[in-house]
């Protein structure tokens, strides 16, 4: 694998091996130019490693937390919402935006709960990921939740959502064949076949 590096004015290829040194923005100033209920957007005045200066245009998001419920047969419980963005329904693992001071993990348990009506007797973290480095600072952190028990569920107001009940396998079909588009439902549905052996 290769990267462009500026050194000295000039492009130079090179091995993936040069320092964070070589590659790293120093912020000058940051102004809040936005501030919603969900996010903030700030623009940055950085300094590129050739010292020029620049701006960068940031997404802040407190975060979010992901959960993949899996029962004792096999079968994964996802759910179906109206995703604004897109003007279509999509197919996604349980999850929900990490309030301010809010534990990660009491965060999935919440949303597993409040979305599908299930309890996890086991929750194990499988860890996070960034979905959009290049211009949003949320961290998503990932959950297997397991031993599962019907409770019943209390959505947020104006939440819409119906629960979909199957196998893990037909899940991950579905992944590989583009009907689920949701990034952190994807990863959570293969890190979940790595340690099932699917």
């Amino acid at each position: 694998m290769e990267a462009l590096v500026r050194q000295q004015g000039e492009w130079l290829m090179g091995k993936i091996n040069c320092s964070d040194d070589m590659l790293f923005e120093k912020t000058v100033s940051r102004e809040t130019v936005f501030e919603g209920k969900v996010f903030e957007v700030e623009i940055k005045e950085i300094t590129t490693p050739e010292g020029k200066t620049s701006h960068r245009e940031i997404v802040k998001h407190n975060g979010g937390s992901c959960i993949l419920p899996i029962d004792k047969d096999g079968n994964c419980y996802l759910v179906k919402q109206f995703r604004s963005p897109f003007e279509k329904v999509m197919l996604e693992a349980p999850a929900g935006k990490i309030e301010k001071g809010e534990d990660p993990l009491f965060c999935a348990s919440r949303e597993i709960t409040e979305e599908t009506g299930l309890t996890a007797g086991k929750i194990e973290s499988v860890g996070s990921m960034v979905a959009t480095p290049g211009y949003c600072s949320e961290i998503i952190y990932l959950y297997i939740g397991t031993e599962l028990e019907y409770k019943g569920g209390t959505p947020d107001e104006n939440e819409y959502i119906s629960t979909v009940k199957m196998p893990l396998k037909e899940a991950l079909e579905m992944a590989d064949n583009g009907l689920i588009k949701d990034s952190k439902t994807m990863i959570l549905l293969y890190k979940a076949s790595r340690r099932l052996g699917i």
